[in-house]
């Protein structure tokens, strides 16, 4: 099994995502709070170079899932040094696989009136969280090109359970994806052997009916695909 450090497994992203992949990937759980389930971990600040450092030594693959948003201080530290961190640690460790996450870059008012956006540029705008994360996105690019280190990054607009259930009263949420896509995502990542450039940026979502954000890319690099058209539970009758 590959040995795979988590970095902020107990946040937001985290706690939903391992359980898909604990069978497949012997995994380690970092963070700097509890485990939400009581899993066990190791405390790792992202911000310290050497705690990543330690941590990441004798691991195959580095899921970076820390992020924090409101403090300008803090977001910027988590955020930029804690990719940077990561990047010289696999970049010192010889590891050869990192998987990132951040927010989409291409809604609002620059794209959300077409439709059949398949990659364009990301624009982050003024807003300091998405900078800070465009600037780790940057961090990892040039590290992966020059250390020679796939990287893989995710981005996308939310997050969440996928219905079980018929929604009323509310469409379909745009560029959301759902967990167990995610998690899906996660392992193709995990297995791919490289891809173009050693650094690549996917747009993932699971809901695909409102035609306007295309996974084509993921499709074609990845082979990824929403295990189910969530968008279903959303269907209304008509007469």
């Amino acid at each position: 099994m590959k040995k795979v450090l988590v970095l902020g497994a107990c946040g937001n992203i985290g706690p939903f995502i391992t359980p898909g992949l604990e069978e497949d990937y012997d995994l380690t759980l970092s963070d700097i709070i509890p485990h939400p389930g009581g899993a066990p971990t190791i405390h790792v600040d992202v911000t310290g170079y050497e705690q990543v450092r330690d941590a990441a030594r004798g691991m195959d693959a580095i899921i970076n899932l820390t992020v924090i948003r409101p403090d300008p201080v803090h977001s910027f530290h988590v955020n930029v040094r804690g990719a940077l961190n990561t990047m010289k640690a696999a970049a010192e460790h010889g590891i050869k696989k990192v998987l990132h996450t951040g927010p989409q870059q291409i809604r609002g008012t620059r794209y959300d009136h077409d439709f059949d956006i398949d990659d364009p540029p990301h624009m982050p705008g003024t807003g300091y969280y998405f900078l800070t994360k465009h600037l780790s996105n940057e961090v990892c690019r040039t590290y992966a090109r020059e250390h020679d280190i796939t990287t893989l990054c995710f981005l996308f607009n939310g997050l969440g359970a996928r219905p079980t259930q018929h929604v009323t009263g509310r469409d379909f949420p745009p560029f959301t994806i759902v967990w167990e896509d995610l998690q899906q995502a996660c392992r193709l990542a995990l297995e791919i052997e490289s891809v173009p450039h050693n650094y690549q940026e996917f747009d993932l979502h699971s809901y695909l009916a409102q035609g306007k954000y295309s996974i084509d890319k993921a499709r074609r690099i990845l082979g990824y695909e929403p295990l189910m058209r969530v968008e279903d539970f959303y269907r209304r009758p008509t007469s």
